[in-house]
């Protein structure tokens, strides 16, 4: 009886130890499928030095800087339609504060 025990004991760890495993392969199968994907992205900019007539390659660049001036101005248009500060207070904290100046003389 304690035999069988420790027999069923031993077959639950085991078929613990496999799922975690499974998962474990899981997490990092597609950890590298962001990382392969965040590396083509990158590469992607990159692809211009490599065009060998110097026509072609000026013209690569002259297309990916316009791409990223139009994404600064967006970028830029964005951050300026941001709500402001909204302060409507400003007046009647003025007010509030010479009221209380005048309560409190060097207390």
């Amino acid at each position: 009886m304690l035999g069988a025990r420790i027999v069923s004991l031993y077959s639950r760890s085991s078929h613990d130890l496999r799922e975690n495993a499974d998962m474990k392969f899981a997490a990092s199968l597609s950890f590298a499928a962001v990382m392969t994907a965040w590396v083509s992205t990158a590469e992607a900019a990159e692809q211009c030095r490599f065009i060998e007539t110097r026509a072609e390659r000026e013209a690569c660049y002259q297309r990916q800087e316009a791409a990223r001036v139009a994404r600064q101005k967006a970028q830029e248009a964005q951050q300026a339609a941001q709500q402001k500060p909204y302060e409507p207070m400003t007046s009647e904290d003025a007010q509030l504060a010479r009221s209380l100046r005048n309560i409190c003389r060097g207390c």
